[in-house]
C-alpha cells in the first residue's frame, strides 16, 4: 500500500481546491484579505536572500519586493527588509550578501516583518526566479504565522525564457536558464547579485520583457549549430 503524506497531497490538489482548503484554514482572519480579488494586471517580483539552500535549516536575512502594473515596474512602490536570522550570520553569507554581522544584528526578526510584507502583496500573483525556493523559505514562517502557506498564485520567469527560447528547439538542445543567461538575451543591465532588490528589479526587467515577447509571438534566436561531418556519409 502506498501512503501519501498530507504535504504530497496539497502539491497535487488542483489550484482552486486548494485555495479553497486555505481559506478554509486560515488561523488569522485579519489575513483573509490575501483571499481578496488582485488588482487588475497588477503582479508582485519577490526576492529572498538566505543563509543557505536548505529551506529546513537555513534563515532568510532579507526580502524585497517590487510591484509591477501593465508593463510598468513601479521601483517607487517596494518592500524591502532585513532579517535578524535565527542563527549567527556565517562567512560564506556575509561574503555572498555583502551584509555585516552589525548589520542583521540590529534589523528585526522575521516574525515582525511578515505581516507588512503579507499586506504589501495581498492577493496579486507572485513573480520569481526559481520561485518555488523563495516561497519554501517564506512559507516556513507563514505557515504557523496564520495558519497557511502563501495562497498567491506563482510566475517563473525562467519558465517563460524557456518558452521563448527553447520551446520549440529540437530533441538534445542545450538548455542554459540561469539568471545570466536570461540578462544577456533580454540585453538588462546587471545589477549587484545577491542583494534582494537588485535581484527583484533584474526579474521584474525580465518578466516585463518576456510577457511582451509573448504577447507578440516572438522567440528568442538560440546560437546555430553546425551539424558533425560523416566522413562515412551515414
Amino acid at each position: 500500500m502506498v501512503i501519501i503524506s498530507s504535504w504530497a497531497c496539497s502539491r497535487m490538489l488542483p489550484r482552486a481546491i486548494k485555495r479553497l482548503l486555505h481559506q478554509a484554514t486560515l488561523s488569522d482572519q485579519s489575513y483573509r484579505f490575501m483571499f481578496g480579488r488582485a488588482p487588475d494586471d497588477e503582479f508582485v517580483v519577490i526576492d529572498c536572500e538566505t543563509t543557505g539552500l536548505n529551506v529546513r535549516t537555513d534563515d532568510v536575512v532579507a526580502i524585497a519586493a517590487i510591484k509591477i502594473r501593465g508593463n510598468r515596474i513601479l521601483t517607487s512602490a517596494r518592500f524591502e527588509a532585513i532579517i535578524h536570522p535565527d542563527r549567527e550570520l556565517g562567512a560564506e553569507a556575509i561574503r555572498i550578501h555583502h551584509l555585516r554581522r552589525s548589520d542583521v544584528e540590529a534589523a528585526p526578526i522575521v516574525w515582525k516583518v511578515l505581516p507588512g510584507f503579507l499586506h504589501f502583496i495581498g492577493p496579486r500573483p507572485l513573480i520569481g526566479y526559481y520561485i518555488d525556493f523563495d516561497i519554501a523559505m517564506l512559507d516556513k514562517y507563514i505557515l504557523p504565522l496564520v495558519g497557511i502557506e502563501l495562497p498567491n498564485e506563482r510566475i517563473e520567469v525562467s519558465r517563460l525564457y524557456y518558452d521563448r527560447k527553447y520551446g520549440d528547439a529540437p530533441p538534445n538542445t542545450s538548455v542554459d536558464l540561469s539568471f545570466a543567461a536570461i540578462l544577456r538575451d533580454l540585453c538588462i543591465p546587471p545589477l549587484g547579485q545577491h542583494d534582494a532588490f537588485n535581484d527583484a528589479l533584474m526579474t521584474a526587467m525580465m518578466f516585463v520583457q518576456l510577457r511582451d515577447l509573448t504577447r507578440r509571438g516572438v522567440r528568442i534566436a538560440r546560437r546555430r549549430t553546425s551539424p558533425v561531418f560523416n566522413p562515412t556519409g551515414a
